[in-house]
């Protein structure tokens, strides 16, 4: 069963070197992290080198492998990284909120993700070629922490029973291409009307309440 299965809880991956537990050895290993996102990003997986990190990083060649055991590695370990990340933010930001709130803060909260981490989805997408059981982990595991937040809404009452995980992807949709086509292609950010059009969108559908 690999490290990616649905089945288990997310497993320490095989080919992962012990994490740095002293705060010298995690910024080290943060800054190579950070190196790897940007260069993943401009250059792509397959142009970017172990050195190009390692130069950014302003470490030794060697000290890379101390802590990923290939290129490989760190890609994966990066895409987890955002995932981490950004799953932990919108928690944070959403904590506490009720379901039609939290969608208003927590899409906020992911737009300021996404504008902080531009190269997040040329990354992501990256991982559809060079992993594909790492992209498909990377949207199922938020997938799977929204169906559970969804499913909480749908007892409380705060929303319509329908099926949690079909409408968590449908919401993942909204708050990814927007990202997208605002963020990432224009680099200016969603605009309020921009916004409150998906807020609409996601509180009244398409139809408005009327079919």
């Amino acid at each position: 069963m690999n490290q990616y299965s649905e089945k288990t809880k997310k497993a320490k991956p095989a080919w992962a070197p012990p994490r740095p537990r002293t705060r010298k050895a995690q910024a080290t290993r943060q800054r190579q992290l950070d190196a790897a996102e940007v260069l993943f990003g401009e250059k792509g997986y397959y142009e970017a080198s172990i050195a190009d990190i390692t130069q950014r990083a302003e470490v030794a060649l060697g000290t890379f492998y101390l802590y990923f055991p290939s290129k490989l590695a760190i890609f994966r370990e990066l895409v987890e990284h955002l995932n981490h990340r950004l799953r932990q933010e919108l928690r944070e930001a959403t904590r506490g909120l009720t379901n039609r709130a939290a969608e208003r803060v927590g899409l906020e909260a992911f737009f300021r993700f996404v504008k902080q981490h531009r190269n997040l989805y040329r990354i992501v997408q990256q991982a559809e070629l060079v992993d594909p059981k790492l992209y498909r982990w990377y949207y199922r595991e938020f997938a799977k922490g929204y169906r559970r937040e969804l499913m909480r809404a749908m007892k409380a009452g705060e929303l319509q029973k329908t099926d949690a995980e079909s409408l968590a992807y449908c919401l993942m949709g909204v708050a990814h291409f927007l990202g997208m086509r605002w963020v990432l292609w224009d680099g200016k950010g969603v605009s309020d009307h921009q916004f409150e059009s998906a807020m609409k969108f996601i509180y009244h559908g398409i139809l408005g309440g009327k079919a």
